[in-house]
């Protein structure tokens, strides 16, 4: 029996079938066998040229995409079902990578989720937004109550596998609506499910000009599809509430974007109102901002006023680009307007906004230091700016702002601190009874700030002005050593207070113990015993796009198969693909690309492998190996300018190739005493102030007020503890 079936289905409708075909008998795995459910003639001609490698079931022009996919699956002899529209694609080797997941999963696991990228006629390979959520999941085998945030990866039937014998059972129920509905089905019947967090799926979308029109018919099936999805987890609070709030995003989504004549849109108006009071969770909150007043709106059924709020949207849009093409500073943006009359109102004390990575999320510094405030002045309120794309990945309960929103713009004007690893907008006035708190993100070995200004490459685009104005804002910046707070005070000459009081996201290396660190390496899907060894290369300003500099499985291969490669880097198919699909399988290569947070994979691996990113000063605080891999050093320090030698002053040992890189391993140099000697005087340099206490100190220093006196001081690197080793932990 074939381990997996792919089920590709439908019409060649956009002339991809015959690529897809051909990849897949390029591969050709021995588990893995390919049904072609062929949807009129074009299709049937197509296929039946690789009837060789592929079993050819013709179907009549007409059929419908359910239709096609139950008529393959009845064919199909495997124990996993990959349902592949004939439009879409297969990167290289990504059966390999589902054909193998699959055969490690019990047989308590129905669907397998996969990552995904989409292809259109102008760009070719952007890759989803669902990694992080698959990150998140890991190698674990949740039911669906216990992870429901599932519900929010993109409803493909192409990023979920199915278990053969769950979609017999379910069958009648999982192809009852269109390929949506079949998605979120699939999530909703299964016992457990598993993640993949490797690209498995190629979606290529048609241009919607090139489809028939859509029908008012069509439209309504939408509210249908989330009435019946919803009626089936009524009685499960998790999935209920999630499944809810993706119904009223996607509701809204289709009356704002889709073109609907006037009676077609009110008629979808007033079903969606209906479905939106009728399963509408017991307590659910609404969000705030435009959100917000869109919810409200739909929930009252109020057409009329929605539209005007849409118009006024666009008279507003139009109006600031109007503004912005005149380069006039007159009225030049509504959200502006709003911030100027809040700005008017008194400083809330009790407020304060978080922001980090250009708003990517709750993480590094502002995220520590947010943890340590809720522990020790749960009355101040935070709240996190956070881009549309990242809000749905957000701890629960997390209270958040839209960049750009009304309440954005409030909470900017009006909260008394301010805090973020990057910047804030140049529009952001400093009040003279608000706090700004900048913690950055990393020590710096790369120049920064004004000390890029010789080095063009770097400071491309960068405007030193606005750099300074936005500096001179600044109450405090927090530093790890002494090192970087003499960088900062000349790459950000200002007035504000350098608060050496080491990361405070650095502060779990000194505080996590045994348990923490197995549970990382079990979701991660680390087997005991093993050596983890973790890989994170930095960018390179005088490259344009990532440019792969370790041969990943020969590296694995060298290091043996007692040793997994943890690769933070840019996600792998194409050539690599086939020859990292094994490893993968293996558990000895692990792309963990998308996880967050990086502490984590910091605890979890025994040794790191980096160039010259900042992750090597954090990394220090746990005293375990460093091996720095050089390779283009002399172009790196004259391309981006550098603050020190890293190769003569490096924390372990130094490899120049990739050879030189696997001889480190196998002689056993990378944790030898000349390495643990180099790594002891970078730790007393970069780690000077890190002891687990940084947040504490921001803390009370910062938001309570305190003065340094009054705070604990920093314990000597000599008489710390980092957390143990994995070694240590599994003890």
């Amino acid at each position: 029996m074939p381990e997996l079936s792919i089920i590709v289905h439908g019409p060649d409708t956009q002339g991809h079938l015959a690529e897809l075909l051909d990849s897949l008998a390029a591969r050709p795995l021995p588990d893995t066998e390919v049904i072609v459910a062929a949807v009129g003639d074009w299709a049937r001609e197509t296929a039946e040229g690789h009837a060789a490698r592929a079993v050819v079931l013709p179907l009549p022009d007409g059929t419908g995409d359910a239709a096609a996919r139950s008529a393959g699956a009845a064919r199909a002899r495997g124990r996993w079902l990959h349902f592949v529209a004939a439009g879409d694609g297969l990167p290289a080797g990504a059966p390999r990578l589902v054909a193998e997941r699959a055969a490690e999963l019990p047989d308590t696991v129905d669907v397998l989720l996969l990552d995904h990228i989409s292809s259109t006629w102008r760009t070719t390979g952007v890759r989803s937004a669902d990694g992080p959520l698959l990150a998140r999941t890991g190698r674990t085998e949740p039911a669906l109550d216990t992870a429901a945030d599932l519900l929010r990866l993109a409803p493909l039937l192409g990023n979920r596998v199915l278990r053969a014998a769950f979609w017999r059972a379910h069958q009648d129920r999982l192809a009852a609506g269109d390929e949506a509905f079949t998605a979120y089905a699939a999530l909703l019947h299964a016992r457990r499910v598993a993640c993949l967090n490797q690209i498995g799926y190629d979606r290529r979308p048609p241009r919607p000009e090139s489809l028939p029109p859509v029908t008012a018919e069509r439209h309504y099936a939408v509210v249908d599809r989330y009435e019946t999805l919803l009626a089936l987890v009524k009685d499960r609070p998790s999935p209920h509430a999630v499944l809810y709030d993706v119904m009223v995003r996607d509701l809204l989504r289709a009356f704002t974007q889709e073109d609907m004549p006037d009676p077609v849109a009110r008629e979808f108006f007033r079903r969606a109102s209906l479905a939106a009071v009728r399963h509408r969770p017991a307590g659910h909150l609404r969000p705030g901002g435009l959100d917000g007043v869109r919810h409200c709106l739909l929930e009252e059924g109020a057409y009329t006023r929605y539209r005007a709020f849409q118009a006024a949207g666009r008279t507003r849009r139009a109006a600031g680009k109007a503004v912005r093409t005149r380069k006039s500073r007159l009225g030049v943006k509504v959200r502006e307007q709003q911030y100027r009359r809040a700005l008017g109102r008194r400083v809330d004390p009790d407020l304060a906004v978080f922001s980090a990575y250009w708003n990517r999320g709750v993480a590094c510094n502002p995220a520590a230091i947010a943890a340590e405030l809720a522990r020790r002045a749960p009355w101040i309120h935070p709240v996190w700016v956070v881009t549309k794309d990242n809000a749905p990945l957000l701890p629960p309960g997390t209270d958040h702002v839209l960049p750009g929103t009304r309440r954005y713009w409030e909470v900017l004007a009006t909260a008394k601190y301010l805090t973020s690893n990057v910047n804030f907008p140049d529009a952001v006035v400093k009040r003279p009874d608000a706090i700004h708190l900048q913690t950055h993100h990393g020590t710096p070995l790369k120049r920064m700030g004004l000390d890029q200004t010789r080095y063009p490459t770097a400071a491309r685009g960068m405007d030193f002005a606005k750099l300074l104005a936005r500096v001179d804002k600044w109450d405090y910046s927090i530093s790890a050593n002494s090192h970087t707070t003499r960088r900062w005070q000349r790459a950000y000459p200002s007035r504000y207070a350098s608060l050496d009081y080491g990361y405070p996201r650095n502060d779990v290396y000194y505080r996590a113990g045994a348990a923490d660190v197995r549970a990382v390496r079990d979701r991660l899907g680390i087997a005991p015993g093993r050596t983890a060894v973790l890989y994170a290369p930095t960018h390179r300003d005088y490259e344009a796009g990532w440019t792969p500099r370790l041969d990943l499985a020969a590296l694995a291969d060298r290091l043996g198969e007692n040793t997994v490669l943890l690769v933070r880097a840019h996600y792998f198919y194409g050539t690599a693909a086939t020859a990292l699909a094994g490893l993968r399988h293996t558990g000895r290569v692990i792309d963990v690309s998308s996880y967050s947070p990086v502490e984590d994979l910091c605890l979890a691996a025994d040794a790191l492998i980096t160039d010259y990113s900042s992750i090597m000063f954090d990394y220090a605080n746990l005293d375990r190996p460093i091996v720095i891999y050089a390779d283009d050093w002399e172009t790196y320090a004259t391309t981006r300018g550098v603050y020190f030698d890293l190769p003569s002053e490096a924390p372990g040992q130094v490899a120049r190739t990739q050879e030189d890189l696997a001889e480190v391993f196998a002689s056993g140099a990378w944790r030898d005493e000349a390495a643990a000697k180099a790594r002891a005087v970078f730790r007393r340099r970069f780690c000077e102030f890190d002891d687990g206490h940084a947040a504490e100190r921001v803390v009370r220093r910062v938001f309570l007020g305190e003065n340094d006196q009054a705070l604990p001081p920093v314990v000597p690197p000599a008489d710390r503890t980092p957390a143990p080793n994995p070694e240590e932990a599994t003890a």
